[in-house]
């Protein structure tokens, strides 16, 4: 395949372009967390974040998605709900087990962390000429769909943590 310039496609400068993306972006959301950390710290946010876009979840189905053991999962939950983030229900199709889920308080957490990095990327993208910013999207659309994470929403919502296994079924009660 050929560049615009007329050179072949170079993987390696591609990769380079990504890794500093990647930077820029962590930079981003650590910023973005900078007003709860002392609260929340990135992993914590990650589970919050997974319950925000899961509703009601079971301990397993939640260390699954996180890739964690259920035994660090446990322990993070118990620090979110000691914050008033998330706290437990009993399932009631089943009363043995118990669903985490978001309180108010962890669903408006969620929103203002995702709100500031949305605000920050904006400001990012409208330094950038019009044609840019298309070509932008297409490459990162392609970039995404390949990688196998799907579009965040037009409300700019996000359907879950980027780089997590949604597997529908898992944890999901009817």
């Amino acid at each position: 395949m050929e560049t615009p310039a007329g050179g072949l496609d170079d993987v390696d400068a591609v990769t380079r372009a990504v890794l500093t993306a990647s930077r820029l972006l962590v930079a981003v959301s650590a910023r973005s967390l900078a007003e709860v950390e002392e609260r929340v710290t990135l992993a914590q946010f990650r589970m919050l974040v997974v319950l925000a876009g899961r509703g009601a979840t079971k301990l397993v189905a939640l260390a699954e998605l996180l890739h964690v053991a259920p035994s660090t999962a446990m322990r993070m939950v118990d620090r979110l709900i000691t914050a008033g983030l998330a706290d437990r229900q009993p399932n009631p199709g089943n009363r043995r087990e118990t669903l985490l889920q978001l309180t108010e308080e962890g669903r408006r957490t969620v929103e203002a962390v995702t709100a500031r990095r949305r605000a920050e990327i904006a400001a990012i993208v409208q330094r950038l000429r019009p044609a840019q910013r298309w070509a932008l999207v297409e490459a990162l659309d392609a970039f995404n769909e390949v990688g196998g994470e799907p579009p965040v929403s037009e409300g700019g919502g996000e359907p879950h943590p980027l780089g997590w296994d949604m597997d529908p079924s898992v944890g999901r009660e009817a």
